[in-house]
């Protein structure tokens, strides 16, 4: 009998054991070391390494309540949707994703690839690092693995399959909460709010009813637009990345939900990447080289998203009426729709919401940190409020430009 046939919480030394076990990955004669490298809110990430023969595995494991917040409980079955839904997208689009060697529903553990050579890309931009194919890349990626999920191209009886054995309640209801409620009314008093900024948040996210509105909107569309499988928390801690080649992993807030989300999000986080150019980058040549970057970078997914799902669409559509003439512009409106208003909705919540991202919170100097703050705040709004009129990449980069030139 083992001692993984019931759950426990692993630490660093329970883990070697616990690989050797499951799977046959390292020789019977390895030296086996053990680091925890996981910095997210959910899980525990350990990385176990032969110091022999360099080989080296990845496990992740859920815990019973959020890192963020031990008040916080959420079903250990995120796992299992994480596993399976790399498995798809593995199919979807070979190479974009890990390879996952195993997943241990009593555990809750999966062990899947060490993306060796690779860098979590929210690292790199806060090195500011270039990544010169990564717009081809995540574009790639987000129309095979979204459309293809979609009724255009499954069939629909197997589609309704895959949005029951996808339904994530309870990760999509901090979604719900912490992405499309909290940042605008802060009604559990967890919004974390930078103190020089406090009264403009007050004014222009508080008190905006207008906003609120729209938002309430997107909102209703995200808990029942079941049009794709989607990543779900698709930012840039969630891509390991080189100069040649892109990974997507941690999908476990995975769900049918519209394509936008996952779009939207990918755009906010470049954002912040680039406000944290704008206010930390001294040289000025320097700057100007890392912040067009991500701006070409932003146009280039929107832009190069549409061109492929073009393609994709006239190859691969089997719905007869989504052959209708007119159909697939319409179709694709919507999802560049709903692209702006998450990626509005996400440039909000991480810069006033429970959990705020490091390419902000690390501006030194408290007045670029206030500035670049305001900056993202009023672009998004701009992305939710006019979410019809982003329907291309270009308009995104003019946002951006307008509103830091206001601050």
């Amino acid at each position: 009998m083992s001692r993984f046939d019931s759950y426990f919480l692993m630490k660093e030394k329970d883990v070697p054991e616990y690989v050797m076990e499951k799977v046959d990955f390292f020789d019977k004669n390895s030296e086996l070391t053990c680091k925890e490298i996981g910095d997210g809110n959910l899980n525990y990430v350990f990385r176990v390494k032969d110091q022999i023969s360099g080989k080296s595995i990845i496990i992740k494991q859920a815990g019973e309540t959020l890192r963020i917040s031990s008040e916080m409980s959420i079903s250990m079955d995120r796992g299992r949707i994480e596993a399976r839904i790399l498995g798809l997208q593995e199919k979807s689009a070979p190479g974009l994703v890990p390879k996952v060697y195993l997943y241990d529903e009593v555990m809750c553990a999966m062990i899947m690839q060490d993306m060796v050579g690779h860098t979590m890309m929210r690292t790199g931009l806060m090195n500011h690092e270039i990544y010169p194919l990564f717009a081809d890349h995540i574009s790639t990626f987000l129309v095979n693995s979204l459309i293809s999920s979609t009724d255009i191209v499954m069939e629909h009886k197997a589609k309704k399959e895959l949005v029951k054995e996808f339904i994530n309640p309870e990760l999509c209801e901090i979604s719900e909460d912490l992405v499309y409620t909290e940042p605008y009314n802060n009604q559990n008093n967890r919004n974390n709010v930078f103190p020089p900024n406090l009264e403009f948040v007050k004014k222009e996210l508080y008190n905006d009813k207008n906003l609120h509105l729209e938002v309430a909107k997107c909102k209703f569309d995200f808990m029942n637009n079941a049009q794709a499988l989607v990543h779900g928390d698709l930012h840039t801690g969630s891509i390991f990345i080189n100069k040649e080649h892109t990974y997507v992993f941690d999908p476990e807030f995975a769900f049918y939900g519209p394509m936008g989300y996952d779009i939207g999000n990918i755009i906010a986080n470049l954002m912040f990447a680039w406000s944290n150019g704008d206010a930390t980058i001294e040289d000025d040549k320097e700057k100007e080289e890392y912040c067009n970057w991500i701006l070409d970078t932003i146009e280039n997914i929107v832009d190069l998203f549409i061109e492929k799902y073009n393609v994709y669409y006239e190859n691969n559509v089997t719905e007869i009426m989504a052959k209708t003439e007119g159909f697939k512009e319409w179709y694709l409106g919507t999802i560049l729709r709903d692209t702006a208003a998450v990626a509005g909705l996400e440039g909000i919540r991480r810069i006033v919401g429970m959990a705020n991202v490091i390419d902000i919170t690390q501006i030194k100097d408290e007045d670029k940190r206030a500035r670049a703050e305001k900056i993202c705040i009023s672009a998004a709004k701009r992305f939710i409020l006019d979410r019809n009129n982003y329907t291309d990449g270009k308009s995104y980069r003019k946002t951006i430009e307008e509103v830091a030139k206001e601050f």
